[in-house]
């Protein structure tokens, strides 16, 4: 029975290891660093603001030529003279295609915003989620180490206990045994804390992942009445990906229309001037002289006759407009099964009381203090402490639940008011 001491000890740096820390992280500000600090949501919306330039691209206008030419009329051996020209060449876009470039960038536009708008509600609802997870793998944390400290301090008791004649061996060794294995319990949990510490940091960007920062506050959860009808309602106007496909059909609607005028001729304007040098040449002699000129080509567009592209964008506007109707009916279906879900979670988390709780716990010490003076055995104590245990984890799993359920029915719904 001497291996208590060393285990208890081992038991109280376990304790402490979560206690230890640089910072206490909020709620408030963990969500705060997440929307101003999340790498990838930082990545995300840099494609806004290239959306934006490319639109603003979208607005120049074609280039004009300009034509530079010179010509030897073999003057050293013929005297013909030289000739020199230049010339500006346009092209002149008809059937609006210039209006159609720019409609087509605007909406790439609005739609990139509601993709990267659709990210940060999938973002702030994983975000939220992961911080009550941590929570909930703190107060595990704590529920194991009141429980070891009760073992450690009961089995402690019994080594002495059974040194004196009082007990059995068999009780001692139970006890310690239980101990050791509540101990294991302990350190593992202690490990899903640290890891669910860290996925916090990863969420808000921060580069110290393994900082001990310690979690301010308690899971709770205070039940809120939602209306089915409303939140279709609100889920319909205000979700970010039901956005995203309507912008993305009025993008096949723009291709399409681009498509069209691209089937517009285009004049080619041209101007120019040329310079004739002296020609010298006793068979035909001829002044210096200019000229200016003027041109315009059209296009001969047997191409048109191909409409395979038109065919194209029809279908993929077609194609937009029921991918719209498939987002419109897969949001309905994610609002109901939110909200039965969080009807449900609330329903199991009204199961549990302070009272239940508290009965639970004084269960557990008039079993001890009865086993102790004899009139109890140690297996009734030990299945106390784990009803005791499960309880208290059952109580704490419920408010996840709970707490869990409201983010996706919220994150359904297209709302955020978790504070």
């Amino acid at each position: 029975m001497k291996t208590i001491i060393p285990l208890t000890a081992l038991l109280l740096l376990s304790a402490t290891a979560t206690v230890l820390s640089a910072q206490t992280m909020t709620y408030a500000s963990f969500m705060q660093n997440v929307k101003e600090k999340n790498i990838q949501y930082l990545a995300e919306k840099y494609n806004t603001d290239i959306a934006k330039a490319t639109a603003e691209a979208a607005k120049v206008f074609p280039d004009p030529d300009l034509v530079l030419s010179a010509a030897d009329n073999q003057e050293r051996s013929l005297q013909m003279g030289y000739n020199f020209n230049a010339g500006l060449e346009y092209t002149l876009e008809l059937g609006g295609k210039r209006k159609a470039r720019i409609r087509l960038a605007k909406s790439e536009a609005e739609l990139t915003a509601a993709l990267v708008q659709d990210y940060f509600r999938n973002l702030q609802a994983d975000a939220a989620s992961a911080w009550f997870t941590a929570l909930f793998q703190k107060e595990l944390v704590e529920i194991k180490q009141s429980s070891c400290a009760q073992m450690f301090a009961l089995a402690r008791a019994d080594s002495l206990r059974f040194t004196l004649g009082a007990i059995m061996e068999i009780d001692a060794l139970q006890s310690k045994l239980e101990a050791g294995t509540l101990l294991n319990d302990l350190i593992q949990s202690e490990a899903d804390l640290q890891n669910a510490v860290i996925q916090l940091h990863l969420l808000q960007g921060s580069e110290q992942l393994q900082s001990t920062d310690s979690l301010a506050g308690k899971l709770t959860f205070t039940k809120r009445t939602f209306l089915l009808p409303d939140l279709m309602e609100t889920a319909l106007n205000n979700r970010a990906d039901l956005q995203a496909a309507l912008k993305s059909a009025e993008v096949s609607r723009c291709n399409l229309q681009l498509s069209e005028a691209n089937r517009a001729i285009d004049l080619g304007l041209s101007a120019g001037i040329s310079y004739n040098a002296e020609v010298r040449n006793e068979i035909a002699p001829a002044p210096m002289f200019r000229s200016i000129g003027a041109g315009i080509s059209v296009p001969l567009k047997f191409s048109n006759a191909n409409k395979s592209e038109i065919r194209a964008g029809k279908l993929a506007v077609a194609q937009s407009e029921a991918a719209c109707q498939a987002v419109e009916q897969q949001i309905r279906a994610e609002v109901l099964q939110a909200f039965n879900q969080y009807t449900a979670a609330c329903r199991q988390a009204e199961q549990f009381d302070t009272a239940r709780l508290t009965d639970a716990e004084t269960v557990f010490r008039a079993k001890r203090y009865s086993y102790e003076r004899g009139e109890t055995s140690l297996l009734e104590v030990l299945a106390a402490r784990r009803t005791c245990n499960d309880i208290r984890e059952s109580h704490s799993q419920a408010l996840l639940n709970c707490l869990t359920a409201l983010v996706e029915l919220e994150k359904a719904s297209g709302i955020w008011d978790i504070e």
